[in-house]
């Protein structure tokens, strides 16, 4: 009797201490799960992490590009209009020397205007003062064709639909400050050429020619 009391408590011994290993090897199974959980979140958000600053490193990266660009585009515009405006003042005493000729007088778009609008900043009009000045004094009972000129790159921003439009309205412009120094309104006349007859660069191609036509 005592001997199988003996054996009964062994095996019930045995079976609790099999019974708490078990228990404690799925508490530490959950605990890791758990852990490995966490870890794996934690990886997620990391990489998520690292693709942004990556897509921002990239949007920066383009932002420099475009400032670069705009720099040097800026830096190509004011050299082309102070070549312009040396060639212009060149090309318009030249034609007033010789009687009968015809007479170029090349502004730049970006000094007479603002870019995408129509309106003659002031840098523009006195510009065109002294053009009306030496036309007034100089080729009066001569016809003036005011030429307007755009760059190749399409619309987008302005509201302008076509470079056609815009030249249009820029010659018409030029025509009417002119008409409103003294220009003979009969004598003078305006013509829209987009970006046709295009110059070495955009910021050169963009301008307004003035010709005094040859009597």
């Amino acid at each position: 009797m005592n001997r199988r009391l003996t054996l009964l408590a062994t095996g019930l011994c045995a079976t609790l201490l099999l019974g708490g290993c078990n228990t404690v090897k799925k508490a530490d199974y959950s605990t890791a799960v758990d852990e490995n959980t966490e870890l794996r979140d934690r990886l997620e958000e990391a990489q998520a992490s690292l693709t942004e600053v990556n897509e921002r490193n990239r949007s920066l990266t383009s932002a420099n590009q475009q400032l670069s660009d705009e720099n040097r585009r800026l830096a190509q515009t004011a050299a082309d209009a102070r070549q312009n405006a040396d060639s212009g003042g060149n090309a318009f005493n030249q034609g007033s020397v010789g009687a009968g000729r015809e007479v170029v007088i090349e502004i730049a778009g970006d000094v007479l205007f603002k870019s995408g609008q129509i309106v003659v900043t002031a840098e523009g009009k006195r510009a065109l003062d002294r053009v009306a000045s030496r036309i007034n004094s100089e080729f009066s009972g001569r016809t003036v064709r005011v030429e307007g000129y755009t760059d190749s790159d399409p619309i987008r921003k302005s509201g302008w639909k076509t470079n056609e439009r815009l030249s249009s309205e820029r010659a018409l412009a030029v025509e009417e400050y002119l008409v409103s120094k003294g220009v003979n309104k009969d004598r003078i006349y305006s013509a829209a050429f987009g970006a046709s007859n295009p110059r070495s660069s955009k910021s050169a191609s963009r301008r307004v020619e003035i010709v005094i036509l040859a009597d």
